[in-house]
């Protein structure tokens, strides 16, 4: 696996933070490639770009995915056409104009632009060829619907500014992805999130190429504690609405039910129930279903003719009541609706590599065509490898689904925190072990997209996934190309890096890149060079003070402002606070020491106000928590240097 080590993502991270500026290209040199999420398979460039017309033709047929198609003129008008043409390929093209041809691979028309550029035989596939010059043609193939929409999802990445207009870079590209199933599962307890949130995310997921969203909020009355009963019909009207928004993003919305806290297995009046639930939502356009069995006891039955149909309540008779239920919900729901995806199912042993009569009933009795998700060696896994995925699929007797506890901050060692690290610890090549891969959200929506934009990006292209550069990328995304405002949004995710775990060892470190810094200081202060130590930390410090209010300047979208809104406030008190303590130990320095003792006893003050924000309204189950900030790496410094100031 070809993989950055921690020195090289830190120097990248912190290049970026400080705003450093890459040195000028030679001037023979041909300008770079635009960066594209999720990395292609293969993308290299073949000549000259194409210029964006006023006027672009637009060549499709009924083959041409509509969706696909929708993006594609949105895009073309975003980037310098005024005018867009829809004409069928029997139609002799106007001469001078830039035309685009979009829609299966082996469509005569688009197969002669394409060229030798191979078009993978793989679903979801593309294949894309930009041709400049005179030629002003652009081809978009897919292997299916579905390829056609992520072929103009990779080409909306490909413009580029040109004097006053746009052109789009020439590259040919042959793409595919890595694993069939990508995206999130919105799992966790607490609020969930709103139908407006949940649409919004929809149109995110088609952005980056996820192609599942799965409906499991722990803390929907219907989806668990409520499940017999039906969706008011206001509910049934929204996912309804959200069924369909999925659809057009190429989304595969599949509607979890846990009945597991309440369900007698063997009561055929529960199974229908059940399959009336299901039947609702398939009514409603989903065609993808699972059954939740997370977070329930095994040691008893919720009805005594459990008892009598599966033996005392345990690890075997739990299985194999499970095993009852969902074979029946594949054999005579799934397997009898057209269009049904296989079902999919959470085992009550779900996170750990331990064989047990439960997972040896699941193995041996389970319909081979139920999906099992697993979530790794534990709750929260500091790693997933190929060995675990593959050991996994012994257990289960098929390759497992992961549903992925990153970036979720539901549980106790998350309160009052965001998790913006990036994706990493997930081993290149577990395409070849996994289904798929679901990221479980955090309670906020927009703040979750830095960790789902690395989830999508690596479940599309494991074996070339970088999550030093996928990081940066999704900052970029979420500042809608902005460069100040992403360089910001890098200094703040820098101090809401950490990740924990269940346990008492975070699998990612916090503030790795003020660390480093703070480090530095120390090294230079010690060596008795106080002032060069001052100076060098000053810009940094700034950066933090400062980096609220350019996330907050317009160009990051509002959501995710909203969502990190009380920890933006600390942020910029405890920047301010970092400030102003390296302006007391330069007033110390120059022997000044009326001025540092105001500014010590500013910097305090400031430290105090930060300490007193609260997340507002909290939307987690640990309610109005302190929000931390590069807690154990700010704060430490600040008390090392208010000491220095006492010596």
């Amino acid at each position: 696996m070809r993989k950055p080590t921690r020195t090289a993502a830190l120097a990248l991270a912190a290049t970026l933070c400080a705003g450093a500026l890459l040195p000028a290209p030679a001037a023979h040199a041909a300008p770079p490639l635009p960066s594209v999420s999720p990395t292609p398979q293969s993308l290299s460039g073949v000549g000259a770009a194409a210029v964006v017309t006023s006027r672009v033709q637009v060549i499709a047929d009924d083959q041409t995915d509509p969706a696909a198609r929708d993006r594609l003129v949105r895009e073309l008008k975003a980037h310098g056409a005024t005018r867009v043409d829809i004409v069928t390929p029997d139609r002799t093209p106007a001469a001078g104009l830039l035309t685009v041809r979009l829609g299966p691979a082996a469509r005569p028309d688009i197969a002669r632009a394409l060229g030798d550029v191979v078009v993978p035989d793989k679903a979801e596939g593309y294949a894309l060829r930009v041709s400049g010059g005179r030629s002003r043609q652009i081809a978009l193939g897919g292997k299916d619907a579905g390829g056609q929409f992520y072929a103009v999802q990779t080409l909306r990445q490909l413009f580029v500014r040109s004097g006053g207009g746009w052109e789009v870079a020439g590259v040919r590209v042959s793409d595919f992805p890595s694993m069939p199933l990508r995206g999130t599962i919105e799992g966790f307890y607490g609020a969930p999130w709103t139908h407006a949130e949940r649409l919004d995310q929809m149109d995110f997921y088609g952005d980056v190429k996820a192609n599942t969203y799965i409906y499991a909020p722990k803390d929907d009355p219907y989806h668990r504690d409520k499940w017999r009963d039906p969706y008011p019909a206001a509910k049934l009207a929204e996912l309804g609405e959200l069924v369909a928004r999925a659809g057009a993003n190429h989304v595969r919305f599949t509607f979890a039910l846990s009945p597991g806290v309440s369900i007698c297995y063997s009561d055929p009046a529960d199974r229908d129930t059940l399959k009336r639930k299901l039947q609702a939502l398939y009514d409603l356009g989903a065609r993808a279903f699972s059954i939740p069995l997370d977070d329930i006891s095994y040691t008893r039955w919720n009805c005594a003719a459990d008892e009598a149909a599966y033996g005392a309540a345990g690890r075997t008779a739990a299985a194999k009541a499970q095993v009852d239920l969902l074979n029946d919900v594949q054999r005579t729901f799934i397997a009898g609706h057209d269009g049904a995806q296989r079902l999919q199912m959470v085992p009550t042993e779900y996170g750990d590599l331990t064989d047990t009569t439960y997972k040896q009933t699941l193995r041996e009795s389970l319909d081979p065509a139920i999906e099992v998700m697993w979530t790794g060696t534990d709750t929260v896994p500091p790693e997933i490898t190929n060995a675990q995925a593959e050991k996994a699929a012994e257990l289960f007797g098929r390759k497992v689904f992961v549903w992925d506890n990153y970036p979720v901050n539901d549980y106790g060692n998350t309160s009052g925190r965001l998790l913006l690290a990036p994706y990493d610890k997930r081993e290149g090549g577990l395409a070849a072990h996994l289904s798929g891969i679901v990221a479980n959200p955090m309670n906020q929506p927009y703040a979750s997209k830095v960790a789902v934009f690395g989830a999508a990006d690596f479940t599309w292209n494991d074996g070339a996934y970088d999550a030093s550069r996928s990081w940066p990328r999704a900052m970029s995304y979420l500042a809608r190309g902005d460069k100040a405002a992403t360089e910001a949004l890098l200094v703040f995710g820098d101090l809401e890096h950490v990740a924990p775990t269940f346990g008492g060892t975070p699998w990612q470190p916090q503030a790795p890149v003020l660390a480093a810094r703070v480090a530095e200081f120390w090294r230079v202060w010690n060596g008795g060079r106080p002032g060069d130590a001052i100076a060098a930390l000053r810009p940094y410090a700034k950066a933090v003070a400062t980096a609220p209010a350019t996330i907050r300047g317009g160009s990051v979208e509002k959501g995710f402002t909203d969502d990190a809104a009380s920890w933006l406030d600390a942020t910029e008190l405890w920047g301010r606070a970092m400030v102003t303590m390296l302006d007391a130990l330069q007033a110390k320095q120059a022997g000044d020491e009326t001025k540092a003792a105001a500014l010590l006893a500013e910097s305090r003050d400031l430290q105090r106000q930060a300490r007193a924000v609260r997340v507002s309204p909290p939307r987690n189950r640990w309610g109005a928590a302190q929000p931390q900030v590069g807690d154990g790496v700010l704060d430490v410094f600040l008390a090392a240097a208010d000491a220095r100031l006492q010596g």
